[in-house]
């Protein structure tokens, strides 16, 4: 009986779906470059559409996880008034079948939108990406603030 399950639940999933996309090191690295280009462009939009449907956002300069896409998007509305730009200083990714991993150390640079000082932010990143919808999207990010 549980063969029989077994066999209908895998017959049951279009062969696309369970096929695994063929991804490079390099191109896993290139996503964070999809992601501060949508920074600069200061459209809370663009940088949530970089999300999988189901995502984790553990901001570096927030308390609150964000679990939803309208939550991550009210998170980019506040953040991207500090007109950031994100630097990686050390990286290690993993690649499975439909997820990889990039985690590492960046910095964040944060310009005050009354004064204009710039404050760099040295954090600790995970970023976690699914193929979803044919294209790799952040399902879960986390950054928190270097302890020093």
């Amino acid at each position: 009986m549980i063969a029989a399950i077994l066999s209908a639940a895998t017959l049951a999933v279009p062969a696309a779906e369970s096929e695994c996309p063929a991804v490079t090191t390099a191109q896993v690295e290139a996503q964070f470059q999809r992601f501060a280009d949508a920074w600069t462009t200061r459209d809370p939009d663009a940088v949530t559409a970089l999300f999988t449907r189901e995502p984790v956002l553990l901001a570096t300069v927030s308390n609150t996880p964000r679990t939803t896409p309208a939550a991550v998007r009210d998170y980019f509305v506040g953040f991207l008034r500090g007109a950031p730009v994100g630097r990686i200083d050390t990286s290690t990714v993993e690649v499975d079948c439909r997820t990889a991993t990039r985690v590492g150390t960046w910095t964040v640079t944060l310009t005050d939108p009354t004064s204009g000082a710039k404050t760099d932010v040295k954090a600790r990143y995970s970023f976690v990406y699914r193929w979803e919808e044919g294209d790799w999207k952040i399902d879960h990010l986390h950054s928190s603030k270097m302890p020093e």
